[in-house]
């Protein structure tokens, strides 16, 4: 295995490139999906492997530290530093927008929620590409292959899979006395959110290793580093995909201030995420025709889905105050609060530096008396601590967040290039709260959490609404404050969707190939037709798994078939300007 380090830089004219080499695969992105393909296809070892990261290694030690997060989101180390466009369903505010850039993606600084969502989405993806490959039944085993869940092997989760599963290490008198009130409410406790039906409220299961976070580079690619078939090269800004006709056949990238072009025998895998794939594809001819030619760019393959059928899940976060019962807010508030903390962490791993950004979380209909409503369709997010916005210190006063998230959104956005110059970042559109039915569905959300909040366990805590404020009544107004507090929970999808060959908005179909190409395939988050109900990191693995597994097959039937003809003549090497 061969490791490079390069950085980029954004100075873009026509320029020589040095040949790095000839691969059987090249996989663009280590984050989630591409360390998966890493690891799977380099266990080939007939094939060779080269995977393509535009951050650097996960050798942060903030990366590792669970309540890390706090340092890695909005850090250029590890977070490529989107911003959205002035959302107007948030009354024009400008959102941040993190996306994981270093070895892991974002599961180097995610939530580390473990979470596959609900049986129905699955089947509706089986639906909507005609492909039953694609339903919960048929994925179930691939997510429990992958597993080694804390519980051991059963109907539902896997044992000695890379992907660790644990219970999380600490909990809050806050959070018990929550879980109680939801069940006052009529939300039944549930001890597993991923046996298909999530309903309930219950602790997170994260992925963690003895409160270490366990990200994808950890869990796929270290064990992958010792193959000399593999070819991990960071700090390399992919800047284009080349393309012989409608055939991929390598891809351009900068590091090191040097310019670089790698050649690909088999295929190229675009597994950059709901945001770098579509940007991505635009910026090498494959997209909206009218789009890219305003742009000034050739275009290769005209697919108008390219960046559209953006999905994400919007929280709406809100803050109480309470009494008689510590938080996180006061119990760091001091120094030597702080170094209990950190003795806890470093000699136990346990304590408040071992929290997921989320600890309890709970799946409940917004309106049990809507009968459409035939599931649950919003996620709790509870955390024993509070604060104005991201970033910004605690309150001084004990209170808890609850944040709570629409999951199966009817509201759809976009993510477009804006220029040709692939050091640009993209234009971030996701439209939130763009539908009637969105916004009531917000509405009803906030109303549903001051239920749970008024139920009589949390009674002795004296509860006060500090976030959005009570002021906020009226459906209106409800939906004005969701505007107000709304805020991503860092989960977009979609925006390479896979669907039928014959399906307009389709990119890709059911195998990931990218329509009307050859050689290519999109590997990540934004194939997904609809969004899944629940955290969507471990279904971006599921997907790398079976990509892997479905590449693999058609190198076999290949070869099988190359067997049976006659030797080709040996092409001429492509030239590189």
């Amino acid at each position: 295995m061969t490791t490079t380090n390069a950085s980029s830089a954004a100075a873009q004219t026509a320029r020589a490139r040095t040949v790095e080499g000839e691969f059987d695969y090249i996989v663009i992105g280590a984050g989630t999906a591409g360390c998966v393909l890493a690891n799977r296809l380099s266990q080939d070892r007939d094939v060779s492997v080269l995977l393509l990261e535009a951050g650097g290694k996960d050798d942060y030690h903030w990366i590792h530290v669970p309540v890390g997060y706090l340092y890695c989101i909005g850090n250029p180390r590890t977070d490529w530093l989107y911003k959205t466009c002035p959302e107007p369903g948030l009354n024009g505010r400008v959102l941040s927008y993190p996306r994981g850039r270093v070895l892991g993606g974002s599961s180097s600084i995610n939530g580390m929620i473990y979470m596959r969502g609900q049986r129905e989405d699955y089947d509706a993806w089986a639906r909507v590409t005609n492909d039953p490959s694609w339903s919960w039944d048929a994925v179930l085993p691939v997510f429990k292959r992958s597993e080694d869940h804390h519980g051991g092997a059963n109907q539902w989760h896997g044992a000695g899979g890379q992907w660790r599963v644990e219970k999380q290490r600490l909990k809050w008198k806050i959070l018990e006395t929550f879980s109680h009130a939801a069940q006052e409410t009529g939300i039944p406790a549930t001890d597993d959110f991923n046996r298909g039906d999530n309903c309930g409220v219950g602790y997170f299961d994260v992925n963690q290793r003895h409160g270490i976070r366990w990200n994808a580079s950890k869990a796929f690619l270290r064990p992958a580093m010792g193959r000399p078939n593999l070819t991990i090269i960071t700090g390399a800004h992919t800047e284009r995909l080349v393309f012989d006709g409608k055939r991929c056949v390598g891809v351009e990238y900068r590091g090191n201030e040097v310019d670089y072009i790698a050649k690909a025998k088999c295929e190229v895998i675009l597994s950059a995420g709901a945001v770098n794939s579509p940007q991505l594809l635009e910026l090498s001819g494959v997209g909206n025709g009218a789009r890219l030619q305003d742009l000034g760019i050739d275009v290769v393959q005209d697919l108008r889905g390219v960046g559209e059928n953006l999905q994400d899940h919007l929280q709406l976060r809100m803050a109480y105050q309470v009494r008689g019962v510590r938080t996180l807010n006061t119990t760091s508030a001091h120094w030597w609060g702080k170094l209990v903390i950190g003795l806890q962490y470093l000699l136990l791993q346990s304590g408040p530096m071992s929290m997921a950004p989320s600890q309890l979380g709970a799946f409940a209909k917004s309106d049990p008396a809507d009968q459409s409503i035939t599931r649950p369709d919003l996620e709790y997010h509870v955390q024993p601590l509070s604060l104005e916005r991201f970033g910004e210190p605690l309150h001084r006063f004990n209170a808890f967040t609850a944040s709570v998230c629409h999951v199966r959104p009817t509201s759809r956005g976009s993510i477009h290039i804006g220029s040709p110059d692939p050091h640009a970042p993209p234009l971030i559109a996701p439209n939130y709260l763009s539908t009637d039915y969105d916004r009531h569905v917000a509405a009803n959300a906030l109303r549903l959490t001051r239920r749970i909040v008024a139920a009589p366990a949390l009674a002795r805590y004296s509860p006060q609404e500090i976030l959005p404020g009570m002021q906020f009544q009226t459906e209106e107004e409800l939906q004005r404050a969701a505007g107000n507090v709304g805020t991503t929970i860092f989960h977009p999808v979609g925006t390479c969707r896979m669907g039928t060959t014959d399906d307009p908005a389709a990119v890709v179909d059911t195998r990931l190939r990218v329509i009307g190409v050859e050689g290519l395939r999109v590997v990540d988050a934004s194939v997904m037709p609809v969004i899944t109900s629940g955290n969507t990191n471990s279904p971006t693995l599921m997907i790398a798994e079976r990509a892997s597994e479905m590449i693999r097959a058609d190198r076999r039937a290949q070869r099988s078939t190359m067997s049976n003809e006659p030797t080709p003549a040996v092409s001429t090497p492509m030239s590189v300007a």
